[in-house]
């Protein structure tokens, strides 16, 4: 019997790299074991340096080698498995796809901080402040960029799901905690992220968890 690769994630409610990893490998059909820590907990100190090097989720190991980084794990995906079509096709194209994934892997401090993932939550109208909205207006632009110039052929920023979607997800989910609201084109995207089976599938995981962790619970 064939071993699946194992992926390692933390809370649902709360761990916006691990839903990245797992919903990307999800919508593109890859079959692997779930392994679920819990963040900030004994168990999570202990396994944590053992199957990731930097003792972070999520990570990947495919039963040869490990790989941590969520946009690492769905780039070697995209390499080793080019069928799941997780980048555009174009060269150009995924240049652009590339971009705004980067941006996201390395942006948007005052967003992540002001407004963390919580998606047993809603709160709208906290977290705001002049960086936050500044976050807002950008994240809205690329999305309405990305739909409009490249999202012919599907709901998706570049037409059918692709890494730079699974980058962005996670600000879904807070703009929904949050009651964040963008243009129609906007809104409409955020409404087909969440469509997704497999998000209703983390939602109700998220829900189901008992978990709290204080510093990511805004009041």
């Amino acid at each position: 019997m064939e071993t699946l690769p194992v992926l390692y994630i933390g809370n649902k409610n709360y761990s916006s790299w691990s839903l990245r990893a797992w919903l990307g490998l999800k919508v593109a059909n890859v079959a692997f074991e779930e392994k679920l820590v819990q963040l900030r907990s004994d168990a999570f100190a202990a396994q944590a340096p053992v199957f990731s090097p930097t003792a972070k989720v999520p990570a990947f190991f495919d039963g040869r080698k490990t790989i941590w980084e969520a946009m690492a794990i769905l780039e070697y995906i995209a390499d080793s498995q080019p069928d799941t079509l997780l980048w555009p096709l174009d060269m150009d194209i995924r240049a652009i796809a590339r971009a705004v994934s980067l941006e996201m892997h390395g942006g948007f401090g005052p967003l992540r901080s002001h407004m963390p993932m919580n998606c047993r939550k809603s709160l709208p109208g906290l977290g705001r402040g002049p960086g936050v909205d500044a976050d807002i207006a950008r994240i809205g632009e690329i999305f309405k960029t990305c739909r409009t110039q490249y999202g012919q052929g599907g709901d998706f920023l570049f037409g059918h799901f692709s890494i730079a979607d699974a980058m962005y997800a996670p600000v879904v989910t807070r703009f929904k905690t949050y009651g964040v609201t963008l243009d129609p084109v906007g809104n409409a995207y955020m409404e087909a992220i969440l469509a997704l089976p497999d998000m209703t599938a983390w939602y109700a995981d998220a829900a189901a968890e008992e978990w709290i962790i204080e510093d990511s619970e805004v009041k």
